[in-house]
């Protein structure tokens, strides 16, 4: 990870949050403690994190938290810890959007395996966010004109069928081209498709179009 995670425990058993921070802590984890999930989602916290939370507490359960998270679009990664018998809320979690669950009594092991998938789940997360933030960026440079060339790249089309359906000339799609490349830092057609891809803005047919060898379009 490219900086200490933190594990967010929250247990209504104060022994159960003593144990899980010495051996989270011992793992080298930043770990903070809560005995509510009111109380976790009333302090401020890290967004480079995961939540180790029990499926039932007093008020609101781990199962809400983990909704009210969504709802609050601050996807932290949830580990749900569960007693005998709440294995069948453990698996609604897990239908919603939770990482794992653990049913007590777990080995330690266990957790370490599963807070270090979760973060991994996260990290992978975030960085498809900043490069899509950053491809977003780079296209928001473009003139309407480059944008309009850059999409019928990404559809495979030659520079002569660009020029035919935009009414210009072949020459001046080079030149817009060379542009696209300049402003989105690409080397490639297949630059400028994963570029493409990262917004989500890519045009339906281009996959297709990648998958037979953008490179191949001049």
């Amino acid at each position: 990870m490219p900086e200490q995670a933190t594990v967010y425990v929250i247990d209504d058993d104060a022994d159960v949050r003593d144990s899980l921070r010495l051996l989270l802590q011992s793992s080298d984890f930043r770990v903070e403690v809560f005995d509510s999930a009111q109380a976790f989602l009333e302090h401020p916290h890290s967004l480079h994190a995961c939540v180790v939370t029990d499926v039932r507490m007093p008020g609101m359960d781990g199962i809400a938290l983990q909704e009210e998270l969504g709802r609050r679009a601050q996807a932290l990664p949830v580990i749900i810890m569960t007693g005998h018998g709440d294995v069948p809320l453990a698996v609604r979690a897990m239908r919603a959007g939770a990482i794992d669950f653990l049913e007590k009594p777990f080995e330690e092991e266990a957790l370490i395996a599963s807070i270090r998938r979760a973060l991994e789940v996260l990290f992978v997360a975030q960085s498809k966010t900043a490069a899509a933030e950053e491809a977003a960026a780079h296209l928001a440079e473009l003139t309407e004109r480059e944008r309009e060339v850059l999409d019928l790249l990404v559809l495979g089309k030659p520079n002569k069928v660009i020029a035919y359906e935009l009414d210009i000339s072949p020459r001046t799609v080079e030149i817009h081209r060379s542009r696209v490349m300049e402003k989105t830092g690409a080397r490639s057609l297949a630059d400028l498709v994963r570029l493409a891809l990262a917004t989500g803005q890519m045009p339906s047919a281009a996959s297709q179009a990648f998958r037979q060898g953008p490179d191949s379009a001049s």
